[in-house]
């Protein structure tokens, strides 16, 4: 299998917005779009964009995991931008019509079909630096992925940062392009520095998130994580590993962690901590990095309860567990 999300589909659904109604989607070659370049989004950023999965179950049957909630973020995100309003009866459609089309090609697990729908500003009009995009794009991408964990599930490396963040704190929730560029050099500094794997920004002391996937700190039986607010993403997969961790009887505390606190838990043998998101579920983390000292988290290793709850969600998304969220959409 290509690296993750470099492989496409040829075809994928689109609809544009022409300032007053969304045209009927249409299913067109993956490589058509044309911009003007006075577009918007090229200038001023204004796109979001969603990522969900869709999984082949052992009777042929194929299953959208958590579409509902993927959608209503990608509304939310359209809305905190100012983009025109999305149809989420339509996106709907455009989803599982588009992954309807291409039932085939959804690999078998470990394997799934990752659906990109994105939405971004079309005008062309450089003078609106402060005013919305009146036209704009919608469009559906699949890119059929492999098992994130090939190459070994190893523990992953983090760079605590307490001076920078992520994105503007109002801009957390949304869903954005923005928000990673806006991550991607200290990140990059972060490999070639400390060799790290991702960046935990962690503003004044605050534990948010990484550049790409919320945050989970698990002590015993308890899971420990930012409550919700608008200056971090409301991960769908956080939130599935938060009702299963509830399902299994741990405890789960949404409230600030502080980095102090994060460090005195973590030099615990049996603590663990996690990145969750849609590509890897959950992502054992082993080594915390804090001004130029390492801090192995438990053994440093991979932790038993990480796996537990990441085969428990996988479980469901393969079908190889019951459904008691009614998470799943058939199509």
């Amino acid at each position: 299998m290509a690296a993750f999300g470099s492989l496409f589909m040829p075809e994928m659904a689109i609809s544009w917005f022409d300032g007053s109604s969304w045209s009927e989607s249409q299913v067109v070659s993956s490589d058509s779009i044309q911009l003007h370049p006075g577009a918007h989004v090229l200038h001023y950023s204004s796109t979001c964009f969603e990522g969900l999965k869709a999984f082949r179950h052992a009777d042929g049957s194929i299953k959208i995991f958590r579409m509902d909630q993927n959608i209503a973020r990608f509304a939310q995100s359209a809305e905190l931008l100012a983009l025109p309003r999305i149809d989420a009866a339509q996106t709907t459609r455009m989803i599982t019509e588009i992954v309807a089309r291409f039932a085939d090609e959804v690999p078998a697990p470990p394997g799934s079909m990752y659906i990109r729908p994105t939405h971004f500003g079309t005008e062309p009009a450089i003078g609106k630096a402060a005013v919305p995009s009146l036209t704009s794009c919608q469009y559906v991408l699949l890119s059929p992925v492999g098992d994130y964990f090939a190459g070994g599930d190893k523990a992953l490396r983090l760079l605590i940062d307490d001076q920078g963040m992520r994105c503007p704190p109002h801009m957390g929730m949304v869903k954005s392009g923005g928000n990673y560029a806006g991550a991607l050099r200290p990140i990059m500094k972060a490999r070639a520095e400390a060799q790290a794997d991702q960046v935990l920004f962690c503003p004044g002391g605050d534990v948010q998130e990484t550049g790409a996937a919320n945050f989970l700190l698990i002590d015993g039986d308890e899971i420990i994580t930012k409550a919700l607010d608008e200056s971090f993403l409301h991960g769908v997969t956080r939130d599935s590993i938060l009702t299963l961790a509830r399902d299994r009887g741990m405890k789960v505390s949404e409230r600030a962690l502080s980095i102090d606190e994060l460090l005195e838990r973590a030099a615990k043998p049996g603590c663990e901590a996690a990145l969750s998101g849609t590509a890897a579920v959950l992502a054992p983390v082993g080594t915390l990095i804090y001004h130029g000292k390492e801090y192995p988290v438990g053994n440093g290793g991979v932790g038993a309860t990480t796996v537990k709850l990441r085969q428990a969600l996988n479980d469901i998304q393969w079908g190889k567990a019951e459904d008691r969220h009614g998470w799943l959409t058939s199509i």
